[in-house]
């Protein structure tokens, strides 16, 4: 364990979130080689455009953050029309003009007819836009672990109904948890892991109701297991990912493209621990990726910041980023 980051660690996971976010954006539909054309070898390392330019992902986990902070008490009761209002309020925004995912818009305008959260979602999905924006769960402090588990999912949930949405959302929540309290990068794919096998068949029946009754399922804890297994699975992966030599290759080749939750988690620890000196060739790599790599920048950004706080960044990026304003007033409610 190292010293826990207490002084501005809200503030560099999410800074660093919409750093990743803002570097990976532009190559998020190209290939490896053509990012290299582009930006050089080691990828894209400086922020374009003033302001630089976010994408959904950075959007939604403000409208994340901001339900929290809007909410009196943490229940599914109170934090349910909160996150709704947000999803809904981000879904019809004129600057919500980013390629978001269609799981967002389809669940969103169903959520904005009024259909109850449960029907809204999109069932079959675990898409990571589910767990792109959780980050904020894990960094309010009052949260004890159940009801930041609850919290994790139920956000998830209100959009991507698939098991292994929720869990790979409480997991990267819980990694949040886990660097601000302390923890060392490199330990967190055997703590992901041990969690993801004590929660495997709990089912928080208090924050998702009745989503568990789906086609073929038989019963709440069968309903969990699934999304639980695919994530101790592709942890895995990463570890067999991180027990190689590094030859500096695509970080999606083992730990998957990262357009689904437990991928774009485990690619951007991937990146985050190989790059734990380096924070800035950490949010480089993850965008220098043939998959989803503003999510895995924006995850891997994430990750570094709550463990170094703002010294992990460039310091005119704080100033040059979009949204900087929204992003300083919450990292200052959780500082």
């Amino acid at each position: 364990m190292r010293e826990p980051t207490t002084s501005n660690a809200a503030s560099g996971c999410l800074f660093g979130l919409a750093y990743g976010d803002a570097l990976g954006g532009p190559t998020e539909f190209m290939t490896v080689p053509d990012i290299q054309a582009r930006y050089g070898p080691d990828g894209p390392r400086e922020l374009a455009g003033d302001p630089a330019p976010v994408t959904d992902d950075t959007q939604l986990t403000l409208a994340v953050g901001m339900a929290l902070l809007d909410a009196p008490a943490p229940t599914a009761e109170v934090l349910e029309p909160l996150l709704r209002e947000r999803f809904v309020q981000w879904a019809a925004s004129p600057d919500n003009n980013r390629a978001p995912g269609m799981t967002c818009l389809r669940a969103c305008g169903n959520l904005a007819l009024g259909q109850p959260w449960t029907q809204a979602t999109m069932i079959g999905s675990k898409g990571c836009g589910a767990n792109m924006r959780v980050a904020p769960v894990g960094l309010v402090a009052g949260y004890d672990l159940d009801t930041l588990a609850g919290v994790a999912q139920l956000q998830a949930a209100m959009t991507h109904g698939h098991p292994t949405a929720l869990a790979a959302s409480e997991l990267t929540a819980y990694a949040v948890r886990l660097l601000r309290d302390g923890a060392e990068l490199p330990s967190l794919p055997t703590l992901l892991r041990a969690r993801a096998h004590d929660q495997r068949t709990v089912y928080r029946d208090e924050w998702l109701g009745a989503l568990w009754q789906q086609p073929g399922v038989a019963n709440p804890a069968d309903y969990l297991a699934l999304g639980w297994d695919e994530c101790r699975h592709v942890l895995d992966r990463l570890d067999l990912a991180l027990a190689l030599a590094d030859d500096g290759a695509d970080a999606c080749r083992i730990t998957g493209a990262g357009w689904i939750a437990e991928e774009a988690l485990a690619t951007a620890l991937f990146c985050a621990i190989r790059h734990v000196d380096d924070p800035v060739s950490a949010l480089a790599r993850a965008a220098t990726t043939s998959g989803d790599s503003d999510s895995i920048a924006c995850l891997t950004g994430a990750f570094l910041g709550v463990a170094l706080g703002m010294a992990a960044w460039p310091e005119p990026w704080r100033d040059q980023i979009e949204y900087a304003g929204e992003l300083a007033t919450m990292g200052e409610a959780w500082d």
